[in-house]
């Protein structure tokens, strides 16, 4: 399977990327995707949600007044819940959100992404991007020039320039090829690739 390149100035190249049918000609899971996208949010959640119970607050040691013979309620630590300074009743706790995806089916879904990106012409292709600094104007300019103002932008291996280049910009965000994810796919209407990332990706999704 052949993927045709993109010029920087949005043009059509004649030369082409080779790549493989089983991961960039996969029918669209719209289950799967939905499972593993659900699975990577919830696992970047904090949960530290916590309050402290009758045990884990200081003092109480011992017991405020003798069982009988004074007239008041019954009592055996002064930092029982009914108190004031006392612990919580039922006190929260740091919470995993975490959930299980296996490596196979993260891999499928990550496949059925990139072809579905394929199929409707948001995924555009790049000999090379490359910047001699970090210019915020010069790569907006590009990206006008390629027609994707809206966008995520995947390298081979992380461009200190790019980054740089890239972070002031209003839906524009770029990663590398190792740490690109399925949310962020997801998220832009055109995902920018240089041909050495997408080769890096195919190998990924091996």
């Amino acid at each position: 399977m052949e993927l045709n390149l993109t010029t920087a100035s949005g043009k059509p190249s004649k030369k082409t990327v080779e790549v493989s049918e089983e991961t960039f000609n996969k029918d669209f899971n719209e289950a799967l995707i939905h499972q593993v996208v659900n699975a990577y949010l919830a696992g970047g959640r904090s949960g530290t949600k916590a309050q402290k119970n009758r045990s884990a607050v200081s003092g109480g040691g011992a017991k405020p007044w003798r069982q009988k013979g004074t007239g008041r309620a019954r009592s055996g630590t002064i930092r029982s819940p009914i108190w004031r300074g006392g612990g919580t009743t039922f006190a929260a706790n740091n919470r995993d959100f975490s959930q299980k995806v296996n490596r196979k089916m993260y891999r499928s879904a990550m496949t059925s992404i990139v072809s579905e990106l394929i199929r409707n012409d948001r995924l555009v292709i790049l000999a090379d991007l490359k910047m001699e600094g970090p210019k915020t104007k010069q790569l907006a300019e590009q990206l006008k020039a390629l027609g994707c103002e809206n966008a995520l932008i995947v390298t081979d291996d992380f461009d200190q320039n790019i980054y740089l280049s890239s972070r002031n910009l209003i839906n524009i965000e770029y990663t590398d090829a190792q740490h690109v994810n399925p949310v962020s796919l997801l998220r832009y209407e055109k995902v920018i690739m240089t041909a050495d990332a997408v080769k890096k990706v195919e190998e990924m999704l091996k």
